[in-house]
């Protein structure tokens, strides 16, 4: 197979979002008879049919919407490979790419990775923090497209190597007219008598509460699912369910005084969280300057 120019998977994606060639050409400018001969060529290149014609258009085919996945993140690979080669242009000597899980982020990250860049020395370096669940920080490090995650250290990180960075204490967050608020530190197994507030079922946190409640012969039942522990406090705060967060992220919510935290006695409450990467002796320098400068934030 000849290499694939990335302009005709431009426009091939176009096409598919659009699903109309010759709206395709408006949105770039050229005319529809030259994006078909591209995709003609192209799927000449592929040697398959991607494209069917439709009554108002056309739609990609089953090999068609699998080259539609590969041109988008081949696309965003250049976008973010123009982005870099730009930041060195303007004089950033290091660039480096961070996926952290919401915990990670809500707590202590940002203010370490901004206290990183004030150094002497550092000025000229960009950091780029993105949210992940842990299964997808772990692939996107594993597969390069960070040079750094920072997860729960309970995440499978298959064959990543790893750094300790700093740890937190996990809670249980209730309303103050609950039954529960009157005590001052529950078991785990206390809480499943009532309605939890989720985070995604494939976030470290729920997948271990989910492990947890199975091994107690119990369901953990969700009434509200949500992307961020802000959010689940807020739930808590209306008496909608209770939830799990950590005691760091709670202390620092603004309807605190409408909630209880009460201690959860499990040997698991206090969390790890881990800077993992693939080979130490691999990473750009900036990228191994940062790396120490979170690992010395670990407790001793």
């Amino acid at each position: 197979m000849r290499d694939l120019d990335l302009t005709t998977l431009r426009l091939y994606v176009s096409v598919c979002e659009t699903g109309n060639i010759a709206r395709a050409g408006e949105r770039a400018s050229i005319v529809g008879s030259a994006i078909s001969k591209r995709l003609a060529q192209l799927e000449h290149t592929v040697g398959t049919r991607l494209l069917v014609r439709k009554r108002h258009g056309v739609a990609p085919t089953a090999a068609g919407q699998t080259l539609l996945e590969h041109a988008r993140t081949m696309l965003d690979s250049a976008a973010r490979i123009e982005r870099d080669m730009q930041g060195y242009a303007a004089g950033v000597r290091g660039q480096v790419r961070v996926l952290a899980s919401v915990s990670a982020l809500a707590e202590s990250l940002a203010d370490d990775v901004a206290a990183f860049l004030q150094l002497p020395g550092h000025s000229s370096i960009q950091v780029d923090l993105e949210e992940r669940v842990s299964p997808e920080i772990v692939r996107g490090v594993r597969d390069g497209t960070a040079s750094l995650g920072v997860c729960w250290d309970a995440a499978d990180l298959d064959v990543l190597q790893d750094r300790p960075y700093r740890s937190d204490h996990l809670c249980i967050a209730v309303p103050r007219d609950h039954p529960l608020a009157g005590r001052e530190r529950v078991h785990f197994a206390d809480t499943l008598d009532y309605e939890h507030v989720s985070l995604p079922v494939n976030s470290a946190v729920q997948v271990m509460l989910q492990r947890v409640a199975g091994a107690l012969g119990r369901p953990l039942r969700h009434r509200v699912v949500v992307t961020n522990f802000e959010a689940a406090l807020r739930v808590v705060r209306a008496g909608l369910a209770i939830s799990v967060v950590p005691r760091e992220v709670a202390g620092g919510f603004a309807g605190l005084q409408q909630l209880q935290l009460l201690q959860l006695d499990e040997p698991w409450a206090e969390r790890r969280f881990t800077v993992c990467f693939r080979d130490a002796h691999a990473l750009p320098p900036a990228a191994q300057l940062l790396l120490d400068h979170l690992s010395s934030k670990a407790r001793p």
